[in-house]
């Protein structure tokens, strides 16, 4: 719960310190005291989206902090383990407005970010009002606020979980369709193209083989002539012949050279080894340089085959055959696409069984937590006097998605016989101050260790039924803590902590302040209330018995 709040030089509040207690805390003062502004200070280290321009006047920054007891089971304990912070009986909040509108935030003086303040404030406090701002009029937010009631998390994470399935079966068997749709349009051409690939049959690097075929052919009559002579000057007639005489020569005489004659004759032989090779590689040119005509033809045609079919599908001669396999694999999408859409058929089935049994659970779910919201409402509306009202939560179906198949909508009908319809349509401004309060009750009943903060919620009533909502809320805070801002009296004479909000002028400024009542101070403040401006002696009696009844 809330125990304290500190804040400083924030709109028209310089420094002010609030201690605030277990039980029914209540609020009061004149109208323009400042009262609003406790909460939009409060909203503001809770991370809430208010007003842009926060700090007093001629100060450079504001800051309010907020320190709450935090009991060891208590929801804010799973926000704070997912941010990395550690927090025992006491959780205090800090943030900083400065005057060029920057925000900065502390945990137990670990700085945070706006986000995860405002998640840590859902489970600390819930503020309403007469003009509820968390959703309670908007049609668009019941089906949650129904859900929330009735703990259907699992059932709803089940539920998306199969709407997602389902969505990608459905997904894939429209893309397969797609895809085949596409095949079948060129079905013509594509096994064309593929019958005239796999007929070339063309091998990766055939064409710069075939190119260098076509070239030596085309030179080898130019060529060949020299090569011959060249083959007969090294051969018997030529340089072969003549080593050979030289080595027999010098061989005759070796013995009488008295070995001067060693060496030149191992060159020579070196040399005849280098010059057979030379005739080995001059003939083996010769012999490829020997081709029938009809071969230049062959390779030609071969050559330029290939290369009318590249670019003919606008690739390059070595892609040829990947880019018949890349039509293959189009075709087999249609040859094969009957079996491929049978199972992805098979798959859009089961998940969408899978999404109808899901839905319907959740549906059946919903609709028996209807009844005992609409129980439990009826429940809370008989002592706030209006026994006669209906509150009806009416579950419609909608188009699939992935929360289900239904639409909630709150709705009233203030005495027996009449028009149901929308809380904001149907209820007088009394009235839907006490449908919210009980719709409140009944929807955060579940919630341990909230502190519920309830903004003029008694606004258009009076009399026995103010008294009615104020014993009410008086009951609600016996469990926990509430802070009601009230102009009503007969709520103020149930609070077990009574504030007035003051606002104080000088020459150049003006304040607000609050200050905590003691018993004779709440008793003049409560005959204010009732009277106005003069305190009577009979308003002081009335407010008195107000506080004793």
């Amino acid at each position: 719960m809330l125990r304290g709040l500190d804040i400083r030089d924030m709109l028209i509040i310089d420094r002010l310190e609030l201690a605030f207690q277990p039980g029914l805390n209540v609020l009061t003062g004149e109208t323009g005291a400042g009262k609003s502004i406790l909460l939009d200070a409060l909203g503001f280290v809770l991370g809430w989206r208010g007003r842009a321009e926060l700090v007093r006047q001629g100060a450079d920054q504001g800051e309010v902090t907020a320190w709450f007891e935090l009991p060891a089971d208590h929801a804010a304990h799973a926000v704070l383990d997912e941010a990395g912070i550690t927090a025992e009986d006491e959780l205090i909040l800090r943030r900083i407005n400065t005057r060029d509108g920057r925000k900065t935030a502390w945990i137990n003086d670990r700085r945070v970010s706006g986000e995860v303040l405002r998640a840590l404030s859902d489970t600390l406090v819930e503020l309403h009002g007469q003009h509820d701002d968390r959703g309670l009029l908007n049609p668009r937010g019941h089906r949650q606020m129904l859900d929330n009631y009735a703990g259907l998390d699992p059932d709803i994470a089940a539920t998306r979980s199969a709407w997602r399935r389902l969505a990608d079966a459905q997904k894939a068997l429209a893309a397969a369709q797609a895809q085949i749709a596409d095949v079948q349009a060129e079905e013509d051409y594509l096994r064309h193209a593929v019958a005239e690939l796999d007929a070339l049959a063309h091998e990766a690097g055939e064409e710069a083989t075939l190119d260098t075929q076509r070239r030596l052919m085309q030179a080898s009559e130019k060529i060949r002539a020299d090569i011959s002579r060249a083959a007969e000057a090294l051969g018997l007639q030529g340089a072969e012949g003549m080593i050979n005489d030289a080595s027999r020569w010098l061989q005759g005489v070796g013995d009488q050279a008295q070995g001067q004659l060693d060496e030149p004759l191992a060159a020579i032989e070196q040399a005849m080894v280098a010059l057979d090779e030379a005739q080995r590689g001059v003939e083996s040119c010769l012999h490829a340089l020997t081709f029938n005509p009809a071969e230049l033809e062959d390779v030609e045609e071969r050559l330029f085959a290939i290369r009318g079919l590249a670019r003919k599908h606008g690739v390059l001669p070595d892609d040829l055959r990947d880019f018949a396999d890349t039509l293959r694999a189009r075709l087999n999408v249609l040859d094969d696409g009957a079996g491929a859409l049978q199972a992805l058929l098979s798959d859009v089935k089961v998940a969408q069984a899978d999404y109808d049994r899901a839905s319907a659970d959740l549906s059946a779910k919903r609709a028996k937590a209807a009844k005992a919201l609409d129980k439990a409402m009826a429940q809370e509306l008989a002592p706030l006097k209006m026994e006669r009202a209906v509150f009806s939560t009416t579950i419609a179906q909608a188009e699939a998605g992935p929360d289900g198949r239904d639409t909630v909508a709150f709705t009233v009908a203030t005495n027996p016989g009449a028009p149901a319809g929308p809380l904001n349509k149907i209820a007088s401004g009394g009235e839907l101050s006490r449908f919210l309060l009980a719709l409140k009750v009944c929807l955060t009943q579940a919630s341990s260790g909230l502190t519920m903060i309830f903004d003029e919620i008694d606004r258009g009533v009076g009399g026995a039924t103010a008294d009615a909502v104020g014993r009410r809320l008086a009951e609600l805070a016996a469990g926990g803590q509430v802070l009601v801002v009230t102009h009503s009296p007969q709520v103020a004479a149930l609070g077990g902590h009574h504030w007035r909000v003051e606002k104080r002028q000088a020459k150049d400024t003006t304040i607000s302040t609050v200050v905590p009542l003691d018993q004779d101070a709440r008793i003049d403040e409560i005959a204010r209330m009732l009277s106005g401006d003069t305190i009577t002696d009979a308003a002081r009696a009335a407010a008195k018995a107000l506080i004793e009844a």
